[in-house]
């Protein structure tokens, strides 16, 4: 399986018993501001801030925390003003790797994703080195069990999906960012219930990792994933299952 959807899995199955809840929710809560600041409070109108809603409550955030968020992104409730930054570099074994941070202080979030890939057996590189290789998506994740796969591929024709690809677990249904909320809401119509559904980098092609480089690459991941300002982590890497359960 390749780096988002692995990524995306770990950080899912573990999230639910995450000792570092706080964390956590710091980060969701910044991207609740930052996009009601941007598209108003209102996630009706505002994809991006309904989409921050829905993972907040993934993670049992409270409603006042997630009301708070709003307030103080529209300008209700007074809060850190955060700015969006991104950056590019490569971990051990080659792996194209993408950061996306919302933060208060540029100088300061540079430097400490800096020291991290560079601890952590990568590099930082300039702007532009590997975000080429990523294309953006919304992702729907179905687990094999329990899922249709007949009744999943009309869903995902009749809702304008742009494909559905097998994995090892299950299945993906690949949309436009555009399209990924109303795809998401179809499902939710018809009752086909999913165990993840975001919006991601995907990559255009995969680096192989193994044995040793991979532990490397799960560690230099986990370790920009501690980084107060960072809310996302991309990478390219394709770890083996067995891999991924050594690590583990």
């Amino acid at each position: 399986m390749s780096g988002h959807s692995k990524w995306s899995s770990i950080k899912h199955k573990k999230g639910a018993l995450d000792a570092k809840r706080g964390k956590i929710f710091t980060k969701l809560i910044r991207e609740i501001t930052v996009a009601a600041r941007f598209g108003g409070g209102d996630p009706d109108s505002n994809p991006r801030l309904r989409t921050a809603i829905a993972a907040a409550k993934a993670a049992n955030m409270p409603k006042e925390n997630i009301d708070r968020g709003i307030k103080k992104g529209t300008g209700e409730l007074e809060g850190t003003s955060y700015e969006e930054a991104n950056y590019e570099g490569y971990g051990p074994g080659g792996v194209a790797v993408l950061v996306d941070c919302l933060t208060d202080n540029k100088n300061r979030t540079v430097a400490e994703v800096k020291h991290i890939f560079e601890r952590l057996g990568g590099s930082l590189g300039e702007p532009g080195c590997v975000s080429w290789m990523f294309d953006k998506k919304g992702v729907i994740t179905f687990e094999r069990d329990g899922t249709d796969e007949e009744q999943l591929f009309d869903v995902a024709l009749e809702a304008g999906a742009e494909d559905v690809k097998e994995t090892d677990d299950g299945f993906e249904v690949i949309t436009a960012p555009s399209d990924f909320e109303r795809v998401k809401g179809v499902f939710d119509e018809k009752g086909l219930e999913y165990s993840l559904a975001e919006v991601t980098m995907i990559s255009q092609n995969t680096v192989k990792v193994e044995g040793k480089k991979a532990q490397q690459v799960i560690t230099l991941m986990q370790g920009l994933e501690d980084i107060d300002d960072v809310i996302h982590v991309y990478a390219n890497f394709d770890i083996s299952d067995a891999d991924m359960e050594n690590i583990a």
